[in-house]
């Protein structure tokens, strides 16, 4: 567990420019910053545990919605470190208030302006080679950036003895994405029931 934490006005600030600058480094989603978000919460400000880090990611992707809420699950969790934990009463709902709000709104509002922009700017110029172009190499700094968030997830267990039937598992998975047309929600479906089982 995290010691209380007594942020200044200047480091949420600072978290809120964080996020922001995140913002615009999300190709592919915001998912795809979390390795830069595990440096700066975890290793540089120590604002988050590693435990509370990747507990933001798994809740947020086995929870329905869209997958960017772990970023306000980590706002929470900065915001509850920065009062007195859930014993903090009211003082540690605002503050985690305040760290979903700070987070969402850095990770969402640069990235909304400059999609609404660039989207019409691109939408008037589409035929042009320099825009399809750009559509092409967006693809592979997609990829690399969702191969770095997994093995940034996959090392935070640190114990391939134990976790080996994790790594067969998302090979097959991977393996039935790309050659079959079964919908996500299935392998979602079968990951739940072996971890429930306790086979993975």
């Amino acid at each position: 567990m995290n010691p209380v934490l007594h942020l200044s006005a200047q480091e949420w600030l600072s978290l809120f420019n964080h996020f922001a600058s995140l913002s615009l480094l999300a190709v592919g989603g915001a998912i795809t910053t979390a390795p830069d978000m595990h440096r700066y919460l975890v290793d540089e400000t120590h604002w988050l545990s590693d435990a509370q880090f990747t507990s933001s990611i798994a809740l947020a992707q086995a929870a329905p919605g869209p997958n960017i809420l772990f970023v306000a699950l980590m706002g929470w969790n900065v915001g509850l470190n920065a009062g007195a934990g859930l014993g903090g009463g009211w003082t540690s709902v605002a503050l985690a208030s305040l760290g979903v709000a700070v987070t969402m709104l850095g990770i969402m509002l640069p990235s909304s302006i400059l999609t609404y922009t660039a989207t019409r700017w691109a939408h008037k110029h589409r035929e042009k080679i320099g825009i399809r172009a750009f559509k092409s190499g967006m693809a592979p700094i997609v990829i690399a950036l969702l191969l770095a968030t997994a093995w940034l997830l996959t090392v935070s267990h640190n114990q391939p003895a134990r976790d080996w039937p994790l790594y067969v598992l998302t090979a097959l998975t991977t393996l039935v994405v790309w050659r079959t047309k079964l919908h996500m929600l299935w392998l979602i479906g079968l990951g739940a029931l072996l971890g429930a089982l306790g086979w993975v």
